[in-house]
């Protein structure tokens, strides 16, 4: 079992910059691939961005060029950079870690834009 704890989430204003952090209690983390998804309220969770263990990197149209994904494989950590924030931004943001097929959750950071 694999734990996943994410933090740095609040609420801010339109154009602001957050910084999520998902921590990871994978003995291999280097091997899995990672992602962040959000969940509005009313709405299907949705990929934001992904990073595979060699490091590639992919983000949907809508969060394109103001969102950065990263991670430090020697702290178990992946991180998720984000600037100019919009309101639309308002979801609750998962970590998602996936190894040979299963995939781990974690719990979910509230991220709140105001306008």
């Amino acid at each position: 079992q694999v734990g996943l704890a994410e933090s740095g989430g609040g609420m801010v204003q339109s154009g602001a910059s957050l910084r999520l952090s998902c921590a990871s209690s994978a003995r291999l983390f280097r091997l899995h691939d990672m992602a962040w998804y959000r969940q509005a309220p009313g709405k299907q969770r949705e990929l934001v961005a992904s990073i595979t263990k060699d490091g590639y990197t992919n983000y949907p149209d809508s969060v394109k060029d103001r969102f950065t994904i990263s991670r430090d494989n020697a702290k178990k950590l992946m991180y998720l950079q984000m600037n100019s924030l919009k309101p639309e931004d308002t979801a609750v943001y998962y970590c998602r870690s996936s190894l040979s097929g299963v995939d781990y959750w974690g719990q979910g950071t509230q991220v709140t834009v105001s306008s």
